[in-house]
């Protein structure tokens, strides 16, 4: 299989950008490569004026299973090849970057979701979860610690208690244990799990303003490192210079006229 492979990319037309990690002979488990490529799509949906919405899923029956156990297998034996290490110069920022994509990304967990597959759901937006998925940390029944960010967000996701729980006994849960640990927004059942995704993720292309959830993301990440003080003057700032956006006027329109809105993200 081609690099380019790896991960699929789909305009489904309506707005919303579908991304398939493409391993399903491996749970579409993570090489740099892949996560290489993912990179470069998840680039290529921002930069389409089309797309509103991306939604992250992995071919097959899984999610993702994490890293590759080959090469975690070579890295154990001290045999990993340098030319397969990420060019990142900051290589211990892994999938942090989805954050600040300014477009929503919303993972659909359809299937087993582990190690650093776990951590890459964190990163999005929005998480949707297959009552039948099956999420692990994994890490500490693989001699690892709490990688690629994972203690920060998850402590923040689900609170220090249920993250400490996950962390430190790696035990396997369920999509409905997820929704009620706060993990996924929703767990769905697997006969209409992507199109209830699919349609969420509709809604959200056709009827609410791409400028207004580009700069909600950027705010409700940086709400997590400032101060409440901070963040409302901050958003206050940003509250004024919406008023002049071609989306606020559009906003107001539609509402008075009672018709469908048409956002054009300015």
């Amino acid at each position: 299989m081609s690099n380019k492979d790896l991960v699929l990319y789909e305009d489904l037309k309506n707005g919303v950008g579908l991304v398939k990690l493409n391993r399903p002979e491996r749970l579409n488990a993570i090489t740099p490569a892949l996560s290489a490529r993912l990179k470069e799509i998840l680039d290529q949906a921002c930069a389409d004026d089309s797309i509103k919405v991306i939604v992250l899923t992995g071919e097959g029956r899984g999610f993702t299973a994490g890293a590759d156990m080959d090469g975690l297998a070579s890295t154990s034996e001290g045999k990993s090849d340098s030319s397969e290490q990420s060019k990142d110069d900051e290589p211990w920022k892994g999938f942090s970057y989805v954050r600040n994509l300014d477009k929503p990304v919303i993972a659909a967990i359809n299937g087993p979701a582990a190690g650093v597959g776990f951590i890459l759901s964190l990163y999005c937006d929005i998480r949707f979860a297959s009552e039948t998925a099956v999420f692990s940390t994994a890490f500490s029944k693989r001699g690892l610690i709490a990688e690629w960010g994972v203690g920060w967000m998850l402590s923040r996701i689900i609170g220090l208690s249920h993250a400490n729980d996950l962390l430190f006994s790696a035990r396997k849960f369920d999509g409905k244990e997820a929704e009620r640990i706060g993990l996924v927004n929703k767990a769905i059942p697997a006969d209409s799990f992507m199109d209830e995704v699919i349609a969420y993720a509709e809604d959200l292309a056709k009827n609410v303003s791409p400028r207004s959830v580009k700069i909600m993301k950027e705010q409700m990440y940086a709400s997590l490192e400032e101060s409440f003080d901070d963040h409302i003057q901050k958003a206050f700032k940003k509250m004024v210079e919406s008023f002049g956006s071609d989306d606020f006027k559009e906003g107001v329109k539609h509402f008075i006229e009672k018709r469908p809105a048409n956002f054009t993200g300015k």
